[in-house]
């Protein structure tokens, strides 16, 4: 297919600006195109990046484009610039994320329950960035605050959707390990153990009207 050159001008011009994905239907609308026109400049230009070796890439994520500079280059990025957000995810926070993001929607007991540590602060802390969301609330367990990711992680770890994320085994080093992950990550469906910690939960933020203040998870286990 024969790209004008103006159009394809435009297209990443677009792109070049937007602090967030952008959907192929909305560069339709600003462009005054069809949508399938536009996709083609856009599958031609994601090819033409990855064929040249470019130092950035256009990557489809979270139901837009974005462009995103090469992995092959992160190391010297990272040396020259801050990270994405200068509160930089703690070891409890990748945690804490890792098990929302695998197991959604989950509440905090059930979060509790993989890591063996009270997870409130770091729950907190990832919603706070926006990296997790309250989804709902689980009636079977005292109607406890349901979490999932949000479209800003799929955003931040470059993912179209929660199907790329990687199979937990590749986390594993052994069978079984990967058997315990498993397990404990089955267990989070009516687990007594789960029970036990969102009934605690519950009652504490019943009888005090409050959740209780606690010290952070993250200041208590690691500092970002």
């Amino acid at each position: 297919m024969d790209i004008p050159t103006q159009l394809r001008g435009a297209v990443e011009a677009l792109l070049f600006v937007s602090d967030e994905p952008v959907s192929t239907a909305r560069i339709a609308r600003v462009l005054d195109d069809t949508e399938a026109h536009v996709k083609a400049v856009l599958d031609h230009i994601t090819e033409e990046f990855a064929r040249e070796e470019r130092g950035f890439q256009l990557r489809e994520v979270a139901g837009g484009w974005r462009l995103y500079t090469h992995p092959a280059y992160h190391e010297q990025i990272e040396q020259y610039v801050l990270s994405w957000d200068t509160r930089r995810l703690s070891q409890a926070a990748l945690e804490a994320l890792a098990v929302i993001a695998y197991h959604q929607p989950v509440t905090r007991a059930g979060v509790n329950a993989v890591r063996g540590v009270n997870s409130e602060g770091v729950i907190s802390s990832l919603v706070d960035k926006g990296l997790v969301r309250e989804t709902g609330r689980d009636k079977n367990q005292g109607n406890a605050i349901l979490y999932g990711t949000t479209r800003a992680f799929l955003e931040k770890f470059g993912l179209k959707d929660l199907g790329e994320l990687p199979p937990l085994e590749e986390f594993a080093p052994d069978p079984e390990t990967q058997r315990a992950i498993r397990e404990r990550l089955n267990a989070l469906d009516g687990s007594s153990f789960a029970d036990e910690l969102a009934d605690d939960a519950e009652a504490n933020e019943e009888a005090a009207g409050v959740v209780p203040e606690q010290v952070s998870d993250e200041d208590s286990e690691e500092t970002d």
